[in-house]
């Protein structure tokens, strides 16, 4: 359709003469000229929100946000191949958190597929987060539908979220920048966003409502226990003081009064001494409720959890946000965080040094946050190409694409090992940060190299077979990730990843204290990537959310004896042989470089 064939259409439904759209576009449409005085003739660039009027809004929905994160990146993990982008916005339309691929930011950016995006219908006209707003339903706004014709090449899917009382807090939308498909291709997107946002407002129950009974239900007996429509949060009195929305429809319908603030038996043949009898330990089969209306669904109660059960994470007065998150209480931690956040500023290059699995990419991730989360983050996996590859990848080709380390603009570039770079790559690396930058292969003007550049590696720094010029030039600052056997916080660990799990899980978690120290005496070769799977196995092993011994798997790797065929004699010999060279010992021994490292930090060898 034509720009003109598009102004003719909204025309014609102003002038009430039939159009073939939704009622609710039409709707929309009559609201952007009526109330909102926006011109169809005169397309609008999407408006994306300065720095610091962005940061309020993020702080504002700082707690939603959390909670529905680890929700959100799944569902990315499962449209992204799709080419669908992810916003998260609060409930004035401004997207406080976003999920799209960086190789399509710059399209992003423009098309308002973006952190910091404005999508409310007076300032974006009609749209799919904008609708959403309006008509507190789900929509999916398709090209076409769009009032502006800036946004008619885009499809988005909207949801909204609400908090406990039933008020708008946010609304989650997936959209494409195009899609030659019909709009009707669009209904598997509209419900995924539809079930991720009931789910989001599940856990946001569950979290703010631990101490007081939740009562999960279900129209099917078999997603009660694991995926149920709706949850009422209720008083010791029986009254309801918390509510999802599809809780609110299935006991007073789609238009129905609140239930907020009223008892349980006003909707329910239910008072609160029956709840302890809707637990697990009975067939889901058998936990069936009458509604007042002679439906029937099925229940899942949930008792009150003591406020002391998980313990507080300690969180420093001195850390933001994105530091505090990674703090969980070991002092040697909390020091190197705040050298790590002191430097998040300037354009010192920093090396983050730590075994696998203990976290270097979050490290990364988190001075990003703290310098400027709006700017490209870009991930570099160096030891996964070879060079040709690997040169190209960094700094384009004869097409002129600029490669990554021009996509990273004034954001952060992230080495991820390092010190496994091709001679050629390190040469060429060095020189673009001595001189004027990056020269293309296509003969264009150099690219000045504008990120901060913040590599990682298993190995030191002091260790690494590199170019001496370029270990100067990534090393100005080194952070120290420590092993997970190293640190005291297990305990903050445990505790943070039991508390995650369970604001998305349906059930709460406990562990006795043979438990706990069973954790804090055992080897951790895998460091917190093996914790988080040790516990998430202990709890899909757990019924009632409370973890014994018994839940917690063995070890994937078993620790070998140190006397077990002289394996100290045979490293140092391997060693040597090899010239010191730890790749290459660990090539020949089929482990990767930090198994050779631990090896040696554990049989006190040290490189002559």
């Amino acid at each position: 359709m034509s720009a003109v064939e598009h102004i003719k259409e909204i025309e014609a439904a102003l002038s009430e003469r039939p159009v073939q759209r939704d009622d609710f576009v039409v709707a929309s449409w009559r609201r952007c000229i009526e109330q909102h005085g926006l011109d169809p003739t005169k397309p609008t660039p999407a408006y994306i929100l300065p720095e610091r009027q962005l940061r309020h809004h993020q702080q504002q929905a700082e707690r939603l946000t959390s909670i529905a994160r680890s929700g959100l990146e799944e569902l990315f993990r499962q449209v992204a191949s799709q080419n669908y982008v992810l916003l998260l916005t609060d409930a004035q339309g401004v997207a406080v958190d976003y999920f799209g691929d960086a190789n399509f930011e710059d399209d992003l950016r423009a098309s308002g597929l973006f952190l910091g995006s404005a999508w409310s219908e007076a300032q974006s006209g009609t749209n799919g987060i904008g609708a959403c707003i309006a008509t507190g339903r789900a929509v999916t706004v398709h090209q076409e539908d769009h009032f502006d014709l800036h946004h008619v090449p885009l499809s988005c899917s909207a949801a909204p979220i609400y908090d406990l009382s039933g008020s708008l807090a946010a609304v989650l939308d997936v959209s494409l920048l195009r899609s030659p498909q019909p709009k009707a291709t669009q209904a598997l997107a509209l419900h995924m966003v539809k079930t991720a946002a009931r789910r989001i407002e599940l856990a946001n129950l569950m979290a703010e409502m631990r101490t007081n009974w939740v009562l999960r239900f279900s129209r099917r007996p078999e997603f009660v226990d694991v995926d149920p429509d709706g949850a009422l949060a209720i008083d010791n009195s029986g009254t309801i003081i918390g509510a999802t929305r599809q809780a609110q429809r299935i006991l007073s319908g789609p238009v129905g009064s609140a239930v907020v603030g009223k008892s349980l038996d006003s909707f329910l043949d239910l008072e609160i001494d029956d709840l302890p009898t809707f637990s697990r330990s009975r067939p889901t089969r058998e936990r069936c409720v009458f509604l007042k209306s002679g439906d029937v669904v099925y229940a899942h109660a949930i008792a009150p959890q003591p406020a002391t059960r998980l313990r507080e994470l300690p969180l420093s007065a001195k850390l933001s946000n994105a530091f505090a998150a990674l703090h969980c209480g070991d002092p040697e931690v909390e020091q190197m965080l705040n050298k790590a956040e002191r430097l998040a500023g300037n354009d010192v290059p920093i090396w983050i040094t730590g075994s696998s699995g203990t976290g270097k990419e979050r490290l990364a991730r988190a001075i990003h946050k703290k310098r400027d989360e709006r700017a490209p983050f870009v991930v570099v996996q160096c030891a996964d190409f070879p060079g040709r590859y690997l040169e190209t990848i960094l700094f384009g080709d004869n097409s002129g694409d600029g490669g990554l380390v021009a996509r990273a603009r004034d954001g952060v570039l992230f080495l991820d090992a390092a010190d496994e770079m091709p001679a050629t790559v390190q040469a060429r690396l060095a020189r673009a940060l001595t001189d004027d930058g990056i020269r293309p292969t296509s003969g264009a003007n150099p690219i000045a190299i504008k990120a901060k550049i913040i590599s990682a590696s298993t190995v030191p720094l002091s260790e690494c077979e590199m170019r001496d010029d370029l270990i100067f030039r990534l090393g100005g600052a080194c952070l120290d990730l420590p092993n997970l056997d190293d640190r005291t916080d297990i305990d903050g660990l445990v505790d943070k990843i039991m508390r995650l799990a369970g604001i998305a899980a349906p059930k709460t978690f406990t562990m006795s204290d043979g438990a706990r120290s069973h954790l804090r005496n055992r080897n951790w070769p895998g460091n917190i990537r093996e914790l988080k799977n040790t516990l998430r196995v202990s709890m899909a092993l757990s019924d009632d959310g409370f973890i014994d011994i018994e839940h917690i798997p063995k070890p994937v790797i078993h620790p070998k004896t140190d006397h077990a065929a002289g394996w100290v004699a045979d490293l140092e010999r391997c060693l040597s042989e090899c010239g010191w060279n730890i790749s290459r010992v660990a090539r020949l021994r089929g482990v990767d470089r930090t198994t050779i490292h631990r090896q040696m930090k554990r049989a006190g060898i040290r490189r002559p």
